[in-house]
């Protein structure tokens, strides 16, 4: 079901929130957090989607803020607010609303929302691109207890994740970190298996990848050693290295999804890690709302 407002309130969109919720035989509110997703309308479509997806593990309220920008002199001077409420089918698990914010209405965008969230239940915001230089201290970010950005959205993102570091505050993340789960469960789990002292390290990967430096200073703060940056042609984290006294540990990962496992002085096992959609980091992010202390200590590095 679908709603379509134009020129409207936040007191309208929450009428119009009530009013299909009856309609499609739902009036209770299911969600069990508000997902505040702040984006363009090119990346709008795919946003939405992974939202949408995600929801489905979580139920959540979802708010899509988009600011529109004015094409001529006469529409820069027009301030509005429309809004498309979906619900049912149309959001996955829960409530989807996108706010399309014009002229000055952009620039007040936690007063649209505010009004919007879910009253005594957590706040996430997600911004799939242009996210703010320090997003604890932005409008919607300071509404929220845990903060998304993704530094593989930026043109230089070894600047970023600088950036990230100097302005990090407990409950901020990014994808880029997300992505290393499989990786970081399977190292840990090597050296569950293998209990051996680890004397260097290197992390093989594409140039200027985020994940692949994040990787290495998590090394560098879990390991105490030096990590060795090797680019290679990728794709991302192409193979892990951790040398030991009694030979290397590796996880190869040339392409696809399978990687191979090599522990010394045990055969070779294969291993699944295939690269995870934009909806699955989103659905893994929304699963803890604490400060991710690893996170962290990854930022800051061996520093």
């Amino acid at each position: 079901m679908k709603i379509d407002l134009t020129d409207t309130d936040s007191s309208k969109i929450n009428k119009a929130i009530l009013q299909g919720r009856r309609a499609v035989g739902t009036p209770a509110v299911g969600a069990v957090l508000t997902l505040v997703v702040v984006t363009d309308e090119e990346n709008a479509y795919d946003s939405v989607k992974a939202a949408n997806e995600a929801s489905r593990e979580h139920p959540s309220r979802t708010l899509v803020v988009i600011k529109r920008h004015a094409r001529t002199p006469r529409d820069r001077h027009e301030n509005r607010l429309d809004a498309e409420v979906r619900l049912g089918t149309d959001a996955g698990s829960g409530e989807t609303v996108l706010l399309r914010l014009y002229g000055e209405v952009g620039a007040h965008t936690d007063s649209v929302v505010l009004p919007l969230l879910l009253p005594d239940a957590p706040v996430v915001v997600w911004w799939p691109v242009d996210a703010p230089e320090v997003p604890s201290r932005d409008p919607l970010g300071s509404l929220a207890q845990r903060r998304i950005t993704d530094m593989y959205a930026v043109e230089d993102p070894l600047a970023a994740l600088a950036k990230r570091a100097a302005s990090y505050a407990p409950g901020d993340t990014d994808l880029a970190w997300t992505r290393l789960t499989p990786w970081r469960s399977m190292l840990a789990a090597a050296l569950d298996q293998a209990p051996l002292t680890v004397t260097s390290a290197a992390v093989e990967s594409e140039a200027e990848n985020p994940s692949a430096e994040l990787l290495a200073r998590w090394f560098e703060v879990r390991l105490g050693v030096s990590v060795d940056r090797v680019v290679t042609d990728g794709p991302v984290v192409t193979a892990v290295r951790m040398g030991t006294a009694d030979g290397e540990i590796r996880i190869d990962r040339p392409e696809g999804p399978v990687a191979r496992l090599a522990i010394p002085g045990q055969p070779s096992r294969v291993l699944a890690l295939k690269v995870r959609t934009t909806a699955e980091l989103i659905a893994e992010e929304l699963r803890r709302l604490d400060p991710d202390e690893a996170y962290a200590a990854a930022l800051r590095g061996g520093a």
